[in-house]
């Protein structure tokens, strides 16, 4: 295949594409082709076509994911007037945050905080994962096993890097504002993400003294309960002591009239027996 029309064809397929592609997924492209060019060749053609494109508004950029067609960072501010929504603006934490992941990974959120000297918010967390810049690539061995972050494709594609090796060196980022232009910082940015965590944190602040009020109830419920069967209880074991107290009284008086009527009936017979000797002696002495 000529180099010419292995340019256009190149040309074609990475304005065509909607992510960056490697020289193997291109080279895939040819496999039905019966004049296929070699990986070597299609490499010769990218490169003139970066020559091609360099003193363009576009540029041919390899990053890490492949090759792309994409705007010249310097005519960005033109380009984005195409679209009403602002470009996304990051708080400062958020950025030293990146910065520290990026240059330091792989890193613990908790080695993040002993840098910073202030916590990590779980929400800076969450957006940097949102956006792919960042994920975990293991656990600590220390106790709890904390998440260890590093930085993703994604992220190297969205700053232009091909590598991590194509980072400024750490000295030279003074001025976070100007990380890239996209990421540039306003009071607006901080004062939103704060209003967004104190919101949160009032919220489950909320939450948990709603929580606990119920859980109070709940207690006070429970006791009410517990007192109220324990009355019930009571007062079922004093009715039924008194039962048997009452049981035991009429028992008693029985036995006791039992004993009586006895003892009332032996001495009866015994003085019918006293009495007649008596008159048999009396019976002798008239007779007599």
């Amino acid at each position: 295949m000529e180099l010419q029309t292995l340019k256009n064809i190149l040309e074609a397929l990475l304005l065509s594409a909607d992510k960056p592609m490697d020289v193997r997924h291109l080279d895939g492209l040819f496999e039905a082709d019966e004049d296929r060019p070699s990986k070597d060749e299609i490499r010769q053609a990218l490169q003139l076509l970066q020559e091609d494109y360099a003193e363009r508004g576009i540029q041919l950029k390899e990053v890490s994911s492949g090759f792309r067609m994409q705007v010249a960072e310097e005519y960005a501010p033109w380009v984005s007037r195409l679209w009403e929504e602002k470009a996304p603006r990051y708080s400062r934490a958020l950025l030293e945050t990146l910065v520290l992941i990026a240059y330091r990974q792989p890193i613990t959120r908790g080695e993040i905080e002993d840098i910073r000297g202030v916590s990590v918010s779980s929400h800076i967390v969450k957006t940097l994962q949102e956006r792919e810049w960042i994920r975990v690539l293991g656990h600590k061995d220390v106790p709890g096993k904390p998440a260890m972050y590093g930085t993703t494709r994604e992220f190297l594609d969205y700053f232009n890097l091909k590598t991590l090796d194509e980072l400024p060196p750490l000295s030279d980022i003074k001025d976070l504002d100007k990380i890239h232009p996209e990421l540039a910082l306003s009071d607006e940015a901080v004062n939103d993400e704060s209003e967004a965590v104190t919101e949160t944190d009032t919220m489950a602040e909320g939450q948990a003294i709603a929580d606990s009020d119920e859980v109070s109830q709940d207690v006070a419920a429970d006791e009410a309960v517990v007192e109220a069967s324990a009355a019930e209880d009571d007062e079922a074991i004093a009715t039924e002591t008194d039962a048997e107290q009452t049981v035991e009284v009429e028992v008693v008086a029985a036995d006791e009239d039992q004993l009586e009527s006895t003892e009332s009936a032996a001495v009866e017979e015994e003085s019918e027996h006293e009495q007649a000797p008596s008159d048999e002696a009396s019976n002798e002495v008239q007779t007599g």
